[in-house]
């Protein structure tokens, strides 16, 4: 009985051309969010160069955010050259809080592109509520990895896939 089942399926498969699943792009979102100028860019804008995309969401007041950051900031040069990365950092801070930000950045030394999503509607265009959370974009502006939270090391997880990425 077995046999028979297992030659229907084979039969069956390759009539119809079975394969396996392919995974289907998840873009990412399109949204406007501001520079710390005051300008406004699509976050689509970004992909049209066809590089590889961090994204990371931070707050001024999130610890772990900060230190995610700092630790990306020692390998993000680096990250530039080998692998043809850009960051974007995007603050989720309120209106009320934009004004420290161009101070935190400039004392970190954080050598990204800042933006703000201050009303926080690219945060729930992507449908998560806990900070830090980082999103990596293959260079064709689709979703190839996301983490939420930092723990130590975790930013050589993120090189392990932007490395894929790079293949």
């Amino acid at each position: 009985m077995k046999i028979l089942v297992a030659l229907t399926f084979s039969l069956f498969a390759s009539v119809f051309n079975i394969t396996e699943p392919v995974a289907t792009a998840n873009p990412f979102p399109s949204a406007d969010l501001k520079t710390l100028d005051g300008s406004t860019v699509n976050t689509t804008d970004f992909f049209k160069e066809g590089k590889i995309t961090v994204i990371s969401f931070w707050a001024t007041w999130c610890s772990p955010c900060k230190r995610e950051l700092d630790a990306i900031a020692e390998y993000y040069e680096e990250w530039e050259e080998d692998y043809n990365v850009q960051l974007l950092a995007v603050t989720i801070d309120d209106a009320r809080s934009l004004a420290k930000i161009p101070a935190t950045v400039e004392t970190k030394g954080w050598d990204y592109t800042i933006l703000a999503d201050t009303n926080q509607d690219l945060m729930r265009a992507l449908n998560f509520q806990t900070i830090p959370q980082t999103f990596l974009v293959d260079q064709n502006g689709n979703i190839a990895y996301t983490h939420n939270g930092y723990n130590s090391g975790d930013e050589f997880e993120l090189e392990e896939e932007i490395m894929k990425l790079a293949e």
